[in-house]
């Protein structure tokens, strides 16, 4: 067994065992195989594992892999959790299932056209980033302006928002901005919280995490 699957399903362990511990809290969380920079090879050991939900960072990278691993492995799930510049939103739709970083309206109405026009036959998944710390180097929307931007996107653009996604400060404990996006969720009825990531997925499943984000984790150092 290679190192990496034995990582998969360590993580896999842990996250079934958290779930148990926390049952009053948890959601029974999905996991996200973060692959971003790792190649091909390496991601096919955890698709042939039995895992099918992924996450990358770059459209373009992102859509040079999974080409050719969604046509030769059925039921993938890739989740985009990096920013999206507006002139890559139609390669993102292309490749991706769930777009996890919706941040502004720009975004938002290049979505809504191309869904008009090219995709409305495929089915999506959209999380909008919370920049939960209200760090001004963070992408996201700020808590202040989140409930009229969720209105103005379901309401006036009628795209349907199904979750939100968040980093937490870096140097803090992650647990008060995890147990606050969950309360963002239910204060907006949003089935999906997408947090926490390999150093402390612990935590959010004990806040109610849909999404667990693991990329280290499961496949090591990134060089």
């Amino acid at each position: 067994m290679s190192d990496v699957v034995k990582n998969y399903r360590g993580i896999i362990s842990q996250i079934n065992k958290l779930h148990k511990e926390y049952s009053q809290t948890s959601k029974n969380p999905k996991l996200i195989a973060v692959s971003k920079t790792f190649p091909e090879e390496i991601i096919k050991k955890v698709i042939e594992d039995g895992h099918k939900i992924f996450g990358e960072n770059k459209v373009q990278e992102a859509f040079s892999k999974w080409k050719s691993l969604k046509n030769n492995y059925d039921n993938l799930e890739l989740h985009l959790i990096g920013p999206l510049q507006s002139n890559k939103v139609k390669i993102a739709l292309e490749i991706f299932d769930v777009i996890q970083t919706i941040d502004r309206e720009k975004i938002v109405l290049k979505i809504k056209d191309l869904l008009n026009s090219e995709y409305h036959a495929r089915s999506y998944k959209f999380f909008i980033q919370v920049n939960i710390g209200n760090e001004e180097q963070k992408s996201g929307v700020k808590i202040s302006d989140l409930s009229d931007f969720i209105e103005w996107t379901v309401k006036d653009q009628k795209l349907k928002v199904d979750g939100l996604m968040c980093i937490p400060p870096y140097d803090e404990d992650p647990s008060l901005y995890f147990n606050l996006l969950r309360q963002l969720c239910d204060n907006h009825n949003l089935q999906h919280a997408s947090m926490g990531m390999t150093n402390d997925f612990e935590k959010a499943v004990k806040f109610g995490a849909t999404y667990l984000r693991v990329g280290s984790g499961i496949f090591g150092k990134r060089s």
